[in-house]
C-alpha cells in the first residue's frame, strides 16, 4: 500500500515522456537530420550539342600610330581635333623652327657666296691654266726661262687647289643647308596613313621631348576585339571559328565576326587565354576604342550522345560525376564531359547512358547513404 504513490508517478511521467520521445522521433525522420533530402531529378537526353564559348573584351585598334617629333621642342600648333579624320601625307601640327629658318636663310647666302668664290677661282684657274701652256711653248721656242715657266706652272697647281677647296667648300654648304632642311621637315607632324585621331596627348606650346607622342593616329578599319575566355571551357577555340559581338552601348544588336587568331600567351593570372576576334562589317558608326563588348564564339556541332545539366555534375574527391539514382537510393557515377553549350547542358563521353536519372539539384549535400525525396522543384525556389 506505501508504494502506490511511486507507481503512480513512474506511470505519470512515463505517459508524458513517451509521446515527447513518438515526437521527436518523428521529427528527426519528416523534418530533422534524418529527414529525406528534397531532390530534383533530370533524365539523361540522348541529344547533339552545339557548345559556344562566352567572354569578355575591349575594342581596340589593330594598328596604331602615336605621333610626335624627332626633336625637342615646343608644339607651334595643330590643326585637326579629336575625332577628326586624316589622310596619308597631311600634315597634322607643326613644331615651333625657332632660329631654323634664320639658319636656312644664312645658309642660303652661304651657298651663294660659295658659287661665287667658285667662279672667281674658276676663272683664276683657267687663266693660270692658259699661262701655263703659253710659257711652254715660250720654252720651247728658247722665248723665256725655265725658270718663268716653273712659276707659272707652281700658279696653275695652286689655282687648281684652290678651286678644288671651293668645290669642297660649296658641297659642305650644301650638306649643311640639307641638314637643317630636314630637320625643318621634321618639324612637321605628318599622318603617316590614312587614319582616325584618337587623342590629343600636347596642346600648342607645349614643349615636348624627342619620341614623345603629340598625337594618337589609329586605322579605323582595323578595330578588332580583345577577348579573355575561361581556359577551362576554351577547348576546340580555334582561328576562323565564327562569333556573334555585343558591344556594351548597343545591347539586344548583334554583330557578326569571326576569331582572327588565339594568342600564344595566355594570362597566367587570371587563367584566362586571350583571343582576337574582329568585325565581318564594322557597325557604323564606329564604337569607341576601349568599349567592352560580349563575345560568343560558336564551335563546332557535337555529334549526339548523353546529356545532363550542368549543376548535376559534382567533383568529390577529385572526380567528375554525378548522382545517379536507381531503385536503391543514390550512387555516385564518375563520368567524362566532353564539352558544355551556354545553356548549362553538359555532352557526356563515358558514364551514363540516356534514361538514367541523376540528382539535379539538392536542399543539401548528399552522400550514398544519404534518404532522398523527388520533388518538381525546392521548397522556397520560385517557379
Amino acid at each position: 500500500m506505501k508504494r502506490l504513490p511511486f507507481q503512480k508517478r513512474t506511470l505519470t511521467l512515463m505517459a508524458i515522456l513517451f509521446p515527447l520521445f513518438a515526437l521527436f522521433i518523428y521529427v528527426a525522420f519528416s523534418s530533422g537530420p534524418l529527414a529525406p533530402v528534397p531532390v530534383v531529378l533530370a533524365t539523361v537526353e540522348n541529344m547533339s550539342l552545339s557548345p559556344a564559348l562566352f567572354g569578355i573584351g575591349t575594342v581596340e585598334a589593330r594598328y596604331t600610330h602615336k605621333i610626335g617629333p624627332t626633336f625637342a621642342g615646343r608644339l607651334k600648333n595643330l590643326a585637326f581635333e579629336v575625332g577628326d579624320r586624316v589622310r596619308a601625307g597631311q600634315v597634322i601640327g607643326e613644331m615651333d623652327p625657332v632660329d631654323l629658318d634664320e639658319r636656312l636663310a644664312a645658309q642660303d647666302a652661304a651657298i651663294k657666296e660659295g658659287i661665287a668664290q667658285l667662279r672667281e677661282v674658276q676663272a683664276r684657274k683657267d687663266f693660270a691654266q692658259s699661262q701655263a701652256q703659253r710659257y711652254q711653248l715660250l720654252l720651247k721656242g728658247h722665248a723665256t726661262s725655265e725658270e718663268t715657266a716653273a712659276a707659272k706652272h707652281q700658279e696653275l697647281q695652286v689655282a687648281q687647289a684652290a678651286l678644288a677647296a671651293a668645290h669642297e667648300a660649296l658641297s659642305r654648304a650644301r650638306a649643311e643647308r640639307g641638314a637643317l632642311a630636314a630637320q625643318r621637315r621634321h618639324l612637321l607632324l605628318i599622318a603617316p596613313v590614312d587614319g582616325l585621331i584618337v587623342a590629343r596627348d600636347v596642346e600648342p606650346g607645349t614643349t615636348v621631348v624627342a619620341g614623345q607622342a603629340v598625337v594618337e593616329l589609329i586605322d579605323p578599319d582595323s578595330l578588332w576585339i580583345d577577348v579573355r575566355f575561361d581556359q577551362i571551357r576554351a577547348q576546340g577555340l580555334a582561328a576562323g571559328l565564327p562569333a556573334q559581338i555585343v558591344l556594351r552601348s548597343r545591347a539586344g544588336v548583334s554583330s557578326t565576326g569571326r576569331v582572327l587568331r588565339v594568342e600564344p600567351l595566355a594570362d597566367a593570372v587570371t587563367e584566362e587565354i586571350l583571343a582576337k576576334v574582329v568585325f565581318e562589317h564594322l557597325p557604323d558608326p564606329l564604337p569607341p576604342i576601349g568599349e567592352l563588348a560580349e563575345v560568343t564564339v560558336e564551335l563546332p556541332a557535337q555529334p549526339p550522345g548523353p546529356v545532363v545539366p550542368n549543376a548535376a555534375i559534382q567533383r568529390i574527391d577529385g572526380r567528375l560525376g554525378v548522382w545517379q539514382v536507381t531503385d536503391g537510393g543514390p550512387a555516385f557515377k564518375p563520368i567524362e564531359s566532353v564539352v558544355s553549350d551556354l545553356d548549362g547542358r553538359v555532352l557526356v563521353r563515358k558514364g551514363l547512358e540516356p534514361g538514367h536519372r541523376v540528382v539535379a539539384y539538392s536542399q543539401s549535400a548528399i552522400n550514398g547513404h544519404s534518404r532522398i525525396h523527388v520533388v518538381e522543384r525546392l521548397p522556397g525556389v520560385a517557379p
